[in-house]
């Protein structure tokens, strides 16, 4: 089921926490909303579950308007961080219960529990009570219990954040492999850019109410709308430079094009000759975990980070003249949305090539 919102604003009190956000969520895919704490994104979740009502605007399921429509007619599954699990039931029964309230034969919630049981994988745990579960089994029942009515759209609300970090990576596989299993549309969110882009077919950013940016993992990661989006994505963060940056070389080519911040990933920088680099530093630090190497590379206050570099013979103290291709470099105006610098480039390589005419002209001439 396809889920869309058009203008939608959330306040509480006084405080604006969504303003006039418009999306549309594809069907049967896993969309993630990413962003910071307060960012807005677990109330659109739960504007979508229709546990809060917008303050203004329209919800939609595929054509319905469900702005208004009880939560219990939107057939949606929710899993909530804390599982919310009943401790007194087995966990049989508490698959069932929704099932059970909806006044469903006991047979047939009896078999429908067992089937999403098996699809979780905990059919070999359906007598035992949610106290005696690991926090990763707990989990599986709750994704049974919000699967057990056939929901078409299932909201998740920051699942993974009581789990450790093993249980977590499995977890998120677990999520995967059932949506792709179910084909029902679902919304996770997350604070963890790791675990958003790992599983989702499309990633939402959200900061401060309004949509950054939505598209699939890769798009997001090479090609942000914004600084705050490429700041936000990825790990080591991207490295930014500004036209006054120390580390900036002020005759390279680039220096002299329409932009206020360059940002450069860690992984996308090249070695090249002083005099053709376009950043230049110290390295301070050399970090190695495992076969991955960071160089921490200082000039004067700035500091950035490199790394994939196959220069193991690299010590601290080394100066290093480092440049990137025009592909890998990300150019944004004082706004902070993202320039484009393929047409100035251009512009500079067509007048290059103008004056290399002329001086070629005037010397055959002479």
């Amino acid at each position: 089921m396809q889920v869309r919102f058009e203008d939608v604003t959330m306040r509480f009190n006084d405080k604006v926490v969504l303003d006039r956000i418009n999306f549309t969520l594809p069907s049967q895919e896993l969309i993630s909303f990413l962003g910071p704490s307060g960012c807005g994104k677990s109330t659109t979740l739960y504007l979508i579950s229709g546990l809060l009502e917008a303050t203004s605007g329209h919800i939609y399921f595929d054509d319905q308007d469900v702005t208004k429509l009880d939560p219990v007619k939107r057939e949606v599954g929710l899993v909530f961080q804390n599982y919310a699990l009943y401790p007194h039931m087995t966990v049989l029964d508490n698959i069932m219960f929704p099932l059970k309230m909806a006044k469903v034969p006991k047979k047939e919630r009896v078999e429908t529990a067992k089937r999403m049981a098996e699809l979780t994988h905990i059919a070999d745990q359906l007598d035992k009570f949610p106290r005696q579960l690991s926090g990763g089994q707990q989990q599986r029942v709750a994704i049974s219990r919000a699967l057990s009515k056939s929901p078409d759209i299932l909201l998740m609300d920051e699942p993974l954040s009581n789990l450790d970090a093993r249980l977590r990576v499995e977890m998120r596989e677990e999520i995967r492999r059932i949506q792709q299993e179910t084909g029902v549309t679902t919304v996770f969110v997350t604070h963890d850019q790791e675990e958003a882009l790992s599983i989702a077919d499309h990633v939402m950013v959200l900061d401060k109410g309004e949509i950054q940016q939505m598209s699939d993992p890769v798009t997001l990661y090479r090609q942000p709308k914004n600084l705050f989006v490429a700041k936000f994505i990825g790990s080591p963060a991207i490295n930014t430079f500004t036209k006054t940056s120390p580390a900036l070389n002020p005759q390279a080519s680039l220096a002299g094009l329409n932009w206020t911040t360059l940002g450069i990933r860690p992984e996308h920088f090249k070695f090249t000759q002083v005099g053709q680099h376009l950043i230049q530093g110290v390295i301070s630090r050399i970090e190695q975990v495992g076969k991955d190497i960071t160089f921490h590379v200082q000039a004067d206050h700035e500091h950035f980070v490199v790394s994939d570099l196959n220069a193991t013979q690299l010590q601290a103290g080394d100066q290093i003249y480092l440049t990137a291709d025009l592909d890998h470099i990300q150019a944004f105006d004082a706004q902070g949305q993202a320039v484009s610098l393929n047409d100035s480039a251009g512009a500079i390589t067509d007048l290059q090539e103008s004056v290399s005419q002329v001086e070629e002209a005037d010397q055959a001439h002479e």
